[in-house]
């Protein structure tokens, strides 16, 4: 009987010990951000991998690293997560994702994009990176046309736009093309300023007044959201309507915008993450988008422009901001 006992047991624990030690691994994950714009994803992501088990403190770490706007820190922040060798990095912009698959090309260090306004550019196809990429399209660059549609119902006067560019930016050219084509169709003039710098900006900011420019649009790029009080302040002087690219922006007082739900994205992208962490290559992921546009209007912007909203969109707004 003796015998017998042993015999039982010992599967018993060989099975056992496994799950144990897998039970206590510690996950390290980095975080990689261009600006606190993006902070609303990140949430999202903590938030729903918090639901999935991953709780921090227990069996998850979050190394969180904001480059403030300057791509030169943000290279540089990403190569300290590289050579942390942590087990994951996420990032919330296409800059950001530029950087941390530069610093991880000699790694196996997987990086998930939790938002990428221009994926095209990181990715082999959008059925497979091909890399150790994996993440979630916010598709801001694909829907600038809808953008200024919604500008032309919002304030039909308007006939040039101001974009404010950054040529260093990744998203540089696809920006060009992409605003190039949604304001020929609609008829608009774009005068493109273009600044590499926050000084830069600080100098052009005061140069766009009714004299030059209708309105403003500012694109998807880390520096010129970095910079998005400076343009709100000019806006509000000139009582010119800002058409952004980010609903964070609108709450910071451009008056509107067509765009993703960062929380979403974030929780989108902590699905990825469980599914990386559970034996699949971020190559066999496929590219994601967006479950949902949201139409976020800032009534208090509107009314401090004399813009009155007409009572159609606010129906259709996801979000007001009074």
């Amino acid at each position: 009987m003796k015998h017998a006992w042993i015999f039982v047991f010992l599967p018993i624990l060989v099975s056992v010990g496994p799950s144990h030690a897998q039970a206590q691994r510690v996950y390290r994950v980095g975080s990689l951000n261009t600006g606190e714009q993006f902070a609303r994803s990140f949430d999202g992501f903590k938030s729903r991998m918090a639901e999935l088990g991953y709780v921090e403190g227990r069996n998850v770490r979050y190394d969180f690293r904001n480059a403030k706007g300057s791509d030169e820190i943000l290279l540089k922040l990403a190569h300290q997560l590289a050579q942390d060798k942590v087990d994951l990095i996420v990032t919330t912009s296409t800059t950001a994702t530029v950087a941390a698959a530069k610093a991880t090309a000699d790694t196996n260090i997987p990086v998930v994009f939790l938002s990428s306004g221009n994926a095209q550019i990181l990715v082999k196809s959008f059925a497979s990176s091909g890399s150790n990429l994996a993440g979630i399209s916010s598709a801001s660059m694909e829907i600038t046309g809808k953008r200024f549609e919604l500008l032309r119902e919002l304030a039909p006067w308007v006939k040039r736009i101001a974009v404010f560019n950054n040529p260093a930016g990744v998203n540089y050219q696809s920006i060009v093309t992409e605003v190039g084509e949604a304001a020929r169709k609609l008829g608009y003039s774009v005068r493109e300023i273009k600044t590499t710098s926050l000084e830069e900006i600080a100098r052009a900011v005061p140069t766009v007044t009714r004299q030059v420019a209708d309105s403003i649009f500012t694109p998807p790029d880390s520096l010129v959201t970095e910079a998005i009080e400076l343009v709100v302040q000019q806006s509000i002087k000139e009582r010119l309507p800002v058409i952004t690219s980010l609903a964070a922006n609108v709450s910071k007082g451009c008056l509107a915008t067509y765009a993703a739900d960062y929380v979403s994205l974030g929780r989108q992208g902590a699905a990825l993450v469980d599914k990386i962490f559970k034996g699949i290559k971020p190559a066999d992921l496929p590219v994601e988008f967006p479950e949902k546009l949201n139409l976020v209007i800032n009534l208090k912007t509107a009314k401090a422009i004399g813009l009155k909203v007409p009572k159609e969109i606010l129906l259709r707004a996801d979000e007001v901001i009074e």
